[in-house]
């Protein structure tokens, strides 16, 4: 796992973390890390797998139409490129 360290944290800031992490019976660290997974990863964020799955739906491709693309793709593996 990754460490950060963030430096020049305000006094206040420092503890209104604590008071939140306090409300939520949580470590200050468990909070700040609690408070950036909400920031970068937010709830309502668009998934790959599921964008891929609505935007199949919405074109109207069926589990038939995905079994014939399997069937005939090639199953051995693609010869490498050779350069000289």
């Amino acid at each position: 796992m990754s460490a950060v360290t963030i430096r020049n944290l305000s006094e206040e800031t420092h503890r209104a973390l604590k008071l939140r992490a306090a409300r939520h019976g949580r470590s200050t660290e468990a909070e700040m890390r609690a408070i950036l997974d909400e920031a970068v990863r937010p709830k309502d964020r668009v998934r790959l797998g599921s964008a891929m799955a609505e935007r199949s739906r919405r074109i109207g491709l069926t589990n038939e139409d995905v079994e014939a693309l399997e069937e005939a793709r090639a199953r051995q593996p693609a010869e490498p490129m050779r350069f000289g």
